[in-house]
């Protein structure tokens, strides 16, 4: 189910005592429609992420570490201005729509005090979050700002009144007392037309309430269905498709199969969302480096063909020199002004083969134009197939920083713009921040089945790092063979054949491999892994290894993660 009315009716069941009375300390804008606001109370720190993403707004506790831009966005700096330092006097909910309203009390800077609403709409393409005056009701920001012939509903702008989105009127279901109850029943025979006018529910808990009153249209029945939200757990279910859905209830009428529970909604939330949230911070923070990237490889590919075809050329040049020489045996057959002759191939059976001419030349003249051309292009031979190995390795070398980029976190990201920057194909900033070294705590981290811990590289970076100076020279070394993926570590001089096979499973996850289901993984100790002179990050040489192949599942290898 998405974040519905009564879903968020549940999860402020659980903000409600976290937050309220605590003092709003920090405030960061990491990503352009994500806010992350730092509550502090009982000498413990909360961190509420609001995100406005068109495809899935949400909002919950998190413990995800974000790291931030080196330059606040303007809505951030008005956030900071007018509500750091602040108390967060109330939590409400508009009804049982998707907005919910946070209260606070500030200062302003005459010492005069002042309440505040941050008003937080989930409302799919329409969400946002809106700073407006109490007493005012006037905005004095938002995240999105809305043209008003984009938006003819209500104007979005700062300075502009604060009006509530059109809302659909229907029931109460949270509220309803029996009396309605029994008023509704008759004048709905069918349970799915009276589900159909309770506000709040999505189409998953509209189905779920319809399967309720199926089974017992009563007013009791109703308000088990209810009662559910005001003690929330969190479910996560699988639809037949795998597709996964999180509820703060147990649906039993939905055809759904339980994956987890957790009592914690929070908690839940936070890690139902972490994939996808990750690729979505990604996606936003890598689009600079991302389309570099994808240039890059569009040139290097069509420069690929074209050398092939050139090379193709050249190794059938021969037809050039056995055209000179049938020329040069015949050259008194060719009478002034003719472009093309027939003559007999001896290297055929002396089958007639056509020879062009240029008419302003002679014919010893165009003989020898022949002669060059074969000349020319049985020299090129070499320089050609020196070029495509050029070219191959720098298609390849992009193709490990776009699996860098598929395998990233989004604090992953600045180190990868740096790589590019240090190789040439991203301007350098003047006022460039300089980037914190690399630790263990940037990579990947596993615990294998008998508890020996796996280390994995997210960039070529990190990888050079982990390999080259991390890495003990014992321990043994993975990657995926003959294709981009990260540099993969077991801490262990002596590793089991079930150690080596969860190793490369986790290697060849870690690749451009991930999809494939026979996926051939290449291991060694690490001191037989050398890095070339001059060599591009990321790239090393290897001999003596073995090779194992495996099928990258998912579930098996992150399950394994550690933080």
């Amino acid at each position: 189910m998405a974040f519905d009315g009564v879903f968020i009716h549940s999860l402020l069941k659980t903000l409600r005592p976290a937050l309220t009375d605590g003092r709003l300390s920090k405030i960061y804008q990491p990503f352009s429609q994500d806010l992350i606001l730092t509550f502090r109370k009982n000498r413990k720190n909360y961190q509420l992420l609001i995100s406005a993403n068109a495809q899935y707004p949400r909002m919950y506790l998190t413990k995800q570490t974000i790291s931030n831009p080196d330059k606040a966005p303007t809505f951030a700096m008005v956030l900071r201005k007018y509500l750091e330092g602040s108390v967060l006097l109330s939590i409400d909910q508009v009804g049982v729509d998707r907005i919910v309203n946070f209260h606070f009390s500030n200062w302003n800077e005459l010492g005069d005090q002042v309440e505040l609403i941050l008003s937080v709409e989930l409302m799919g393409r329409h969400s946002n979050v809106i700073l407006y005056g109490e007493k005012s009701n006037h905005i004095i920001d938002l995240l999105k700002r809305i043209n008003p012939d984009e938006n003819r509903a209500r104007i979005l702008l700062p300075k502009a009144k604060y009006e509530l989105p059109p809302l659909k009127p229907g029931l109460n279901g949270l509220i309803m007392s029996e009396a309605e109850f029994k008023k509704e029943k008759v004048a709905n025979d069918n349970p799915a037309d009276l589900a159909k006018k309770i506000d709040g529910l999505d189409r998953d808990d509209r189905n779920e309430l319809t399967g309720y009153l199926n089974d017992d249209y009563s007013y009791s029945s109703f308000k088990t269905f209810f009662n559910q939200f005001d003690n929330p757990r969190a479910f996560v279910l699988k639809t037949p498709r795998n597709r996964r859905k999180i509820f703060p209830y147990l649906p039993y009428h939905l055809n759904l199969e339980k994956e987890n529970s957790d009592p914690d909604l929070n908690h839940a939330l936070d890690e139902f969302y972490e994939y996808q949230a990750n690729r979505d911070w990604v996606r936003q923070k890598s689009g600079k480096v991302e389309r570099v990237v994808k240039n890059e490889q569009k040139k290097l590919s069509k420069k690929i063909v074209k050398l092939n075809k050139q090379l193709k050329l050249a190794e059938n040049s021969e037809g050039y020199r056995i055209r000179g020489e049938i020329l040069n045996a015949n050259l008194n057959k060719v009478k002034p002004g003719m472009t093309k002759i027939a003559l007999p191939n001896y290297y055929d059976n002396n089958k007639a083969i056509d020879i062009h001419l240029d008419a302003a030349l002679s014919p010893a003249r165009n003989a020898q134009k022949y002669f060059t051309r074969y000349k020319k292009l049985r020299d090129s031979i070499k320089h050609v197939k020196q070029q495509v190995k050029i070219a191959k390795s720098n298609l390849a070398y992009f193709d490990s920083i776009q699996t860098a980029i598929d395998n990233a976190d989004p604090q992953d990201i600045d180190q990868i713009n740096d790589e590019l920057v240090n190789q040439g194909y991203i301007r350098r900033q003047h006022k460039q921040k300089r980037r914190k070294k690399i630790t263990e705590r940037n990579l990947n981290k596993f615990k294998l089945s008998s508890g020996k811990v796996v280390l994995v590289g997210k960039n070529n970076y990190q990888n050079d790092w982990l390999t080259l100076k991390k890495a003990n020279k014992t321990d043994y070394w993975f990657h995926v063979k003959n294709m981009p993926g990260s540099h993969v570590i077991l801490r262990d001089s002596n590793p089991s054949d079930e150690d080596i096979a969860e190793a490369a499973e986790i290697a060849a996850y870690f690749s451009k491999g991930r999809a494939s289901a026979h996926v051939q993984v290449d291991y060694v100790q690490d001191k037989r892994v050398k890095k070339p002179k001059g060599a591009k990050p990321g790239f090393v040489i290897y001999r003596g290894q073995n090779s194992t192949e495996v099928t990258p599942e998912k579930d098996s290898v992150l399950s394994k993660k550690i933080d």
